[in-house]
């Protein structure tokens, strides 16, 4: 299971709407107890392709954020990005992407912008995919 304030979840869907038509990206950053993963603070990354259909994450951003976890003594969970025009599960290119087993790696699907969908995965071997619990909390 992995949690998300209420308040990090209107972050990134507000961020991601402020990048169409393109991808939005960034890091996610936490505590894990008891194999319960709890994010404690979203970063907001460049996505350096400037494309509607893949991200890339600004080497920059990513110093900058790992260098705020590691001074809160947060662990890094992993990422979450956006979909523009496509489901909350991952593309093939994700899949070939994303190598950490470890890692939590969220979609926000803004296909229908008035009704976001985010859900956080696990991909393990580059091809099996499962949905992790995401549990969205009050501040």
């Amino acid at each position: 299971m992995i949690s998300l304030k209420k308040s990090d979840y209107e972050k990134i869907v507000s961020h991601a709407l402020s990048c169409l038509p393109e991808e939005a990206c960034g890091l996610i950053a936490g505590t894990i107890e008891g194999g319960q993963r709890k994010i404690e603070a979203v970063y907001l990354v460049e996505n350096t392709d400037h494309s509607s259909e893949h991200f890339s994450i600004s080497p920059r951003d990513q110093l900058t954020a790992i260098k705020d976890m590691r001074a809160h003594g947060w662990s890094a969970l992993g990422n979450w990005h956006s979909h523009p025009q496509t489901p909350s599960r991952p593309s093939e290119e994700d899949k070939r992407l994303f190598f950490d087993s470890n890692a939590r790696y969220l979609i926000l699907s803004l296909q229908d912008k008035e009704k976001p969908v985010l859900n956080a995965f696990i991909v393990k071997n580059h091809t099996d995919v499962s949905k992790d619990e995401l549990v969205i909390t009050e501040d």
